[in-house]
């Protein structure tokens, strides 16, 4: 199978790397000044044991490639906030035999969230989703720094909107060869539902910083709680800590790469390259979604959705605001709430 990544940034390129250092045919998908670095220079992916370059075809959109192969897979790898111009820009692209992308190929989503593979089941027919456990830092054009060891990651994969396939297990075993885990599962969804509640942690570290603080971990508490309201009052299942913490087990550890700052996760990298846009939305939104739809509040969740999207708006700095500010606007928040 051929691979196509679809936003090699953090994620997809350090999929796209590790796919291709185990033999696996790749292509990249980016634009700008990502797409010309890894023209010129290739993928440079940063691991703990080591610097590799992958020189891999890399094209803007499908019709660079002459038609799709009845073999490719197209993995989604952007934000969610871009999901949807590029299904619709790949979905109806030709694949050679006759029908298209959205027709034939499988669609994984590499993402954060469950939103993208709704998105993607309105246009393709077979989806794939992952549940991603990947420590990954987009460190400049052209270069992906992957901190996690022995693993890089694990990626439990599986269709949507549940079972599993022969081509879900090919893939998974092509992302083992390549350093991964990657558990085949019936019910994707349990496990990206309890990562999604891990995530809602992104818009804390954006705004106000890494957690490090008793404080801040107390309030991560808080918001993480506001979501279990709300997935079980919409009876999502979703997996437990226990199950999460034996699942991962020591199989990934974080390592500092030498000329890799990691100040935060995947929202924390957006404001720090100057995005402009965030994936908020799609997790604590998702968390203000359900909880509209199933009368739960989620005062601070709908507060950290606002704040992560006014800083990518505004163009602030990662970890600006003083976290006491913060604490100050989510009593003010859930006070409101209380009183209304």
């Amino acid at each position: 199978m051929r691979y196509i990544i679809i936003g090699a940034g953090a994620v997809g390129g350090a999929i796209g790397g590790r796919l291709a250092g185990a033999g696996c045919e790749v292509v990249l998908v980016a634009r700008g000044a990502q797409r010309a670095a890894l023209a010129e220079h290739g993928l440079r992916l940063k691991v703990p044991d080591g610097e590799s370059a992958y020189r891999l075809p890399v094209v803007e959109g499908p019709a660079e490639l002459g038609g799709l192969r009845a073999d490719d897979v197209l993995v989604l790898a952007v934000k969610t906030q871009d999901s949807e111009a590029a299904l619709a820009l790949w979905g109806p692209a030709p694949v050679t035999g006759g029908g298209s992308a959205a027709e034939r190929l499988p669609i994984v989503c590499a993402q954060n969230g469950v939103e993208s593979q709704r998105l993607a089941l309105r246009r393709f027919r077979r989806v794939y989703g992952v549940c991603v456990w990947l420590p990954a830092t987009f460190v400049e054009p052209g270069v992906v720094a992957a901190e996690g060891t022995p693993l890089t990651g694990i990626l439990h994969l599986g269709r949507v909107p549940h079972g599993t396939d022969e081509t879900a297990r090919l893939i998974a075993a092509d992302l083992e060869k390549a350093r991964f885990e990657a558990p085949v599962v019936p019910d994707v969804t349990r496990w990206q539902y309890a990562k999604l509640l891990s995530n809602l942690v992104n818009s804390i570290e954006a705004v106000a910083g890494p957690l490090g603080s008793e404080a801040s971990l107390e309030f991560y508490g808080r918001v993480r709680a506001e979501g279990v309201a709300v997935l079980d009052a919409a009876g999502i299942a979703y997996t437990s800590d226990e199950e999460g913490k034996e699942a991962r087990g020591d199989r990934i550890r974080l390592v500092e790469i030498d000329g890799v700052p990691r100040g935060g996760g995947s929202s924390w990298q957006s404001l720090n390259r100057g995005a402009g846009t965030i994936e908020a939305d799609y997790l604590n939104g998702e968390i203000a979604l359900l909880g509209r739809l199933h009368g739960v509040p989620t005062p601070l969740n709908d507060l950290l959705q606002r704040l992560a999207n006014t800083f990518a708006r505004e163009h602030r700095a990662p970890g600006s605001m003083p976290f006491d500010e913060l604490l100050r606007l989510a009593d003010e928040a859930v006070a409101f709430v209380q009183e209304s």
